[in-house]
């Protein structure tokens, strides 16, 4: 499970061995202050940064990796874990865990990656909609491209910016791969996080720059109030007498589940939304009007189903971040891991499908 430390990072259990002390190795190895490795260095960048291990002064044998929290900076994070790779087992695994880790999904070998869960923000609904492995394990050749796209869908639409910011993203991944040759991975993953409400933070309404900049068409904003929009809460468990209170995730259906729902206080006010005269190739007709009489709260769900309408070329590049995870079987190597390289290419497809189509 995953826990988070009072600080801000998560906290991950290490396990028994061999796979806890290989995972801590990689770890220490990528991560040492000395490493001049340039690979190692660029490497990095695609990893959740490491802040060594960590102990809770209530039971000091048990040890935990300290880790980057990827969906701290986002007010309602959208995350997906996908098993990358044809095989997932690695090279000296038993004959038995091999028929046990391919009996799980036969397909691993030709898809070259498993949807492991995900957890989707609904701004329609304003909840969140989570699959775990089970739904994963179900996709087949003819419907994963189906089965991921769902992890892109709001309930109002499909985010069609933070695909193409997770591919390009998926493409940096690849470009390290296929220039080194130093470690070879098995059963691990890529975590998939981008922002699920609206991108506007604070837009001042009588400001028409500002709106165009946010993508608003001239006219769609009026007035003079400052709309504040923050729910960029961080939710911070608290420590009672040396203890921990923290969450302990089951699943990736609670996995990063700590950032809980919450409102900070809204400037209310009279506030009248219209489009007027947008151009043909815009997504409203002429003289569409929003109209709140009072606001109470009500003009959030309004803008974003604004902005997650607005055509892709006018809106603001996504929050997205695509980071490797789990190296409990990472091992040296001389050759190109060529069935991670298989799936993320593969991926990129997928990807590029949903996409284009």
């Amino acid at each position: 499970g995953i826990l988070q430390h009072p600080d801000g990072t998560v906290l991950k259990q290490l396990q028994p061995p061999p796979r806890g002390p290989r995972e801590q190795e990689f770890y220490n190895k990528v991560y040492d202050s000395a490493c001049c490795d340039s690979i190692l260095l660029e490497l990095r960048e695609y990893l959740p940064k490491y802040f060594g291990v960590w102990s809770p002064p209530t039971a000091p044998n048990d040890t935990y990796l300290k880790l980057e929290d990827v969906t701290r900076k986002f007010n309602k994070p959208c995350i997906m874990d996908v098993k990358i790779g044809q095989k997932s087992y690695d090279p000296y695994a038993s004959a038995e865990k091999i028929q046990q880790q391919v009996s799980k999904y036969p397909l691993m070998e030709e898809i070259g990656f498993l949807v492991l869960g995900m957890r989707v923000y609904h701004v329609s609904s304003d909840s969140y909609e989570t699959q775990n492995q089970h739904y994963g394990r179900s996709l087949t050749k003819e419907t994963v491209q189906d089965g991921i796209s769902k992890f892109f869908h709001n309930g109002y639409c499909l985010r069609k910016d933070a695909i193409a910011a997770s591919i390009q993203k998926i493409k940096k991944i690849l470009e390290w791969f296929e220039g080194q040759k130093q470690l070879n991975f098995y059963a691990s993953s890529l975590l998939f996080v981008y922002e699920g409400s609206c991108q506007a933070t604070t837009v001042r309404l009588s400001d028409v720059t500002l709106a165009e900049k946010r993508g608003v068409p001239k006219g769609l904003l009026s007035g003079g109030d400052i709309l504040e929009y923050n729910n960029n809460i961080r939710v911070i468990n608290s420590t009672e007498n040396g203890k921990i209170e923290a969450s302990v995730s089951k699943g990736l259906s609670k996995f990063y589940a700590l950032h809980k729902k919450a409102y900070s206080k809204r400037h209310h006010s009279q506030l009248s939304l219209k489009v007027e005269n947008l151009e043909q190739g815009n997504v409203w007709k002429s003289s569409t009007c929003i109209t709140q009489e009072h606001l109470n709260g009500n003009v959030i769900p309004q803008l974003e189903k604004v902005f997650c309408h607005m055509p892709a070329e006018t809106k603001e590049s996504a929050t997205v971040e695509v980071r490797m995870i789990d190296f409990a079987h990472v091992f040296p190597s001389n050759t190109k891991d060529e069935g991670y390289i298989y799936g993320l290419k593969n991926l990129i497809t997928v990807l590029q499908s949903i996409l284009d189509n």
